[in-house]
């Protein structure tokens, strides 16, 4: 018996796989995928690109990107993706909550893919990893669950340091993060205020503000980079730390996150499964798998800091 439902289940899955080719080989009409980025999108839709092609689709002929940034102001987003729904696409990719969230709130039909989500379940964009039950899926980034490891490398990195800011934005999955960071600082004797930077035009004076007040690190919260970012934390003299880690190639001093280009990797997929016939409902929240530890040594030099051998073992990358 059980190896008769196995050989159904076999088939069932043969068999959507091959119904999924047929409309993907037969549709006359090239696929349309609106993507909306909360920052800017010329590296994350060359990485889909990269992943679709992997996966047969030829931009031009098998589908049509539709591109709109609101480049760190988030306020933007509404109209954006207002924009995207009016041309009818056929999916919508949104990268970060706030772009995700402008996204749900304009369609509750088109599926929509995020790329990715830091709290999709208490964000309300879906009912739960496993099943997501609406017209949302995509990938979630485990943010929040780093914060204490980097905590800890922060604590190595700087033994003496006695308080930190940690910098927002108006991303609204920034005050629980905040409050996350916050807690896990003080485990270990470490004392947090929350500094907020709306929009990429305010960051320096956050710097300003956390400098007066005596901070000795930054923790920048995850958000779509804000390029100009690592040249301020330089300018200011104040060590920073990232959840997003390609700021350190940027010039940031050190960061610890999810591999971001994988996570673009694993939407893709969402993307192509939707394409040839799944049902977003269906389709389980995806998470990081690769987690990197960066640290920029020029940048150290430049703050004239001396990097343990311990902190550089646990590096994955180092930039020298």
């Amino acid at each position: 018996m059980a190896r008769s439902v196995t050989r159904r289940a076999l088939l069932t899955t043969a068999s959507l796989v091959a119904i999924g080719a047929v409309v993907h080989a037969q549709r006359s009409q090239p696929w349309r995928v609106a993507l909306v980025t909360s920052g800017q999108g010329d590296r994350i839709i060359g990485w889909f690109r990269e992943a679709l092609e992997a996966k047969g689709y030829r931009e031009g002929k098998d589908l049509i990107f539709e591109l709109r940034e609101a480049k760190g102001h988030y306020a933007l987003l509404p109209k954006l993706v207002e924009e995207l729904v009016a041309l009818k696409p056929d999916i919508i990719i949104a990268e970060a909550t706030p772009a995700i969230a402008a996204a749900q709130r304009a369609t509750s039909t088109t599926p929509i893919i995020m790329a990715p989500a830091t709290d999709p379940i208490g964000s309300g964009f879906v009912r739960s990893f496993a099943k997501p039950g609406g017209n949302i899926a995509g990938v979630a980034n485990m943010f929040g669950d780093l914060t204490a490891k980097t905590l800890d490398i922060i604590r190595l990195l700087f033994p003496k340091v006695r308080k930190i800011g940690v910098l927002t934005s108006n991303n609204p999955t920034h005050p629980a993060l905040a409050n996350v960071a916050a807690r896990s600082a003080g485990v270990i004797g470490i004392s947090a205020q929350r500094f907020v930077a709306p929009n990429p035009e305010d960051v320096e004076k956050a710097f300003a503000d956390m400098q007066a007040a005596e901070c000795e690190i930054v923790y920048v919260l995850a958000d779509p980079p804000r390029p100009s970012l690592p040249s301020i934390a330089l300018k200011y003299r104040l060590p920073t730390v990232y959840q997003v880690t390609n700021y350190p190639d940027l010039g940031g001093l050190m960061a610890y996150g999810p591999d971001i280009k994988a996570l673009f990797v694993l939407a893709a997929d969402h993307v192509d499964r939707i394409l040839k016939g799944a049902n977003a409902a269906d389709l389980p929240v995806e998470q990081p798998t690769k987690f990197q530890f960066v640290i920029n040594l020029q940048t150290a030099k430049a703050l004239h800091l001396a990097v343990p051998e311990q902190v550089l073992l646990l590096a994955d990358r180092v930039i020298e």
